[in-house]
């Protein structure tokens, strides 16, 4: 039987794992940490729980059938359910909006808190979808960079109607354009946060991830969001996946051309092909340092980061649900400084996850686990000490104005992680969330594709690659790979 190592458990090289072992291959994952999940994992502080990165997913369909592959019922072993109120929204000047996960509902509540009317949302929502729709077979199920993909029927349609895509223009732009109203277009414009770009700069062609949002939904695990990684680890264990935690590879053999294995302490794994979970940069600049080196790829730039503190708060906010946001009201201010990396906006957007709402056990009784982030610059040697400490000042200052009340004296529990953290703990280059930004209009034509061109047998998974970052893209990425990779 062939053997597959695959590099990093992230969400992306478990389902890697998954897919080859059901292919046929004879699995064998070498993870740094002695956990799996890489950004999808979770801690403890005290008595709190925290899922340490995302804290909603959408199309949950693409776990689901991980374990169908199998013949598994995915209920069995990973229970989800879908979010009436994907998020709450406050703004300083008062107003407040509900994102019901019920599009009507939404549509009433834009309408009646906004005064944008049905119709022009409804509109706004259809092009997304349509975008979506062309793309979909070009951009996330398949490899962009091998010709059989642009000869299929559903490629030539989507390059037909690309004007319709609003490549050459802006979100915000896009946004101005057909909403308008300033809430609603902010509130359309920190969709580009989502794969770590900046809306006043990243393609029009992004508003097919609102669609995402609205018309699939978000769910959230009833046992939090480290459970997706903690359940695919499971199947992939009882499918004979062997997984070596706290192994940092140290390199990636190559011989003539060709991916031969890894070396682990100085110990060499040989395997039929190689799959890195690992972001890209740090793939090629420290296990492959010796190739050739893609520099046009690797010196893109990078996605934003972020600052996240992780607060056991000492009392219940009725007022507030799962998943908040806090708006700036200089929202380009804001993405200026995050992109030329000027230091962070005093007045920030702040983004408040508090997972208790929906598993309780993750906080005692009447008291909250926040997690709370706020978008910040990719790692350039900032004084992120001191700059997080007077972020946590401007942090406090806007919750106690929106909310009316003193938080900090209500902050039990505490940690705080900058973007050297993130990228210490999950090796993301320079703490990039989400690898490269997508603020070029060929930004998905740019990212590394999920096969090597020079190496046979090396191929790469997760969101630094095609098709990009976020729970969905990650296991799409696997599916790629998988379907790449030659039967074993």
């Amino acid at each position: 039987m062939n053997k597959a190592i695959v590099i990093g458990a992230g969400i992306g090289g478990l389902a890697a794992a998954i897919r080859l072992a059901h292919k046929g291959y004879r699995v064998e994952v070498f993870e740094a940490n002695d956990y799996v999940g890489g950004k999808l994992s979770t801690f403890s502080l005290g008595d709190y729980r925290f899922d340490a990165g995302p804290s909603l997913f959408t199309m949950p369909q693409f776990v689901d059938e991980l374990f169908t592959l199998y013949g598994e019922n995915p209920k069995d072993f990973f229970e989800y359910k879908r979010k009436d109120i994907a998020c709450n929204y406050f703004w300083e000047d008062g107003v407040q909006l509900t994102a019901y996960g019920d599009t009507q509902r939404f549509l009433s509540e834009v309408e009646e808190k906004l005064q944008v009317p049905k119709t022009t949302l409804k509109s706004y929502l259809d092009k997304a979808k349509k975008k979506f729709d062309r793309t979909r077979p070009l951009f996330l199920e398949r490899s962009l960079h091998q010709w059989k993909t642009y000869l299929r029927k559903e490629t030539l349609v989507g390059i037909a109607n690309y004007f319709s895509f609003e490549i050459d223009t802006s979100l915000n732009k896009v946004n101005q354009a057909q909403l308008k109203e300033p809430h609603l277009v902010q509130f359309y414009n920190r969709f580009a946060t989502y794969n770590g770009s900046n809306p006043y700069k990243t393609p029009g062609m992004m508003t097919l991830v609102q669609h995402l949002e609205q018309h699939y939904g978000t769910f959230i695990p009833k046992k939090g969001m480290g459970d997706i990684s903690q359940s695919l680890f499971e199947l992939a264990k009882r499918q004979g996946v062997v997984f070596h935690l706290g192994k940092k590879v140290d390199k990636i053999t190559v011989e003539k051309n060709t991916a031969s294995g890894i070396v682990v302490n100085g110990k060499q794994h040989a395997a039929d092909v190689v799959i890195s979970n690992m972001d890209v940069v740090p793939t090629y600049r420290k296990l492959l340092a010796n190739e050739k080196q893609p520099e046009k790829i690797l010196s893109q730039e990078r996605s934003s980061s972020a600052v996240i503190f992780y607060w056991g708060i000492g009392k219940s906010f009725p007022e507030l649900d799962l998943h908040n946001i806090f708006f700036s009201e200089d929202y380009a201010a804001e993405f200026d400084a995050i992109f030329n990396k000027k230091g962070l906006h005093n007045d920030p957007t702040v983004y408040v996850n508090i997972t208790s709402k929906d598993v309780p056990t993750d906080a005692p009784e009447g008291k909250e686990n926040w997690f709370v982030m706020v978008n910040a610059p990719h790692n350039t040697h900032q004084d992120w000490e001191t700059l997080a400490q007077q972020l946590r000042k401007w942090v406090i200052e806007k919750l106690n104005r929106i909310l009316k009340t003193d938080i900090a004296p209500l902050i039990e529990e505490e940690w705080m992680m900058t973007p050297p953290i993130i990228e210490a703990r999950t090796q993301s280059y320079l703490g990039a969330l989400y690898g490269a930004s997508s603020n070029d209009k060929m930004a998905a034509f740019l990212r590394h594709p999920n096969f090597s061109r020079d190496i046979a047998n090396l191929y790469f998974c997760g969101g630094s690659v095609h098709p990009g970052g976020g729970i969905p893209l990650c296991l799409l990425s696997a599916k790629i790979v998988a379907d790449l990779t030659p039967a074993p």
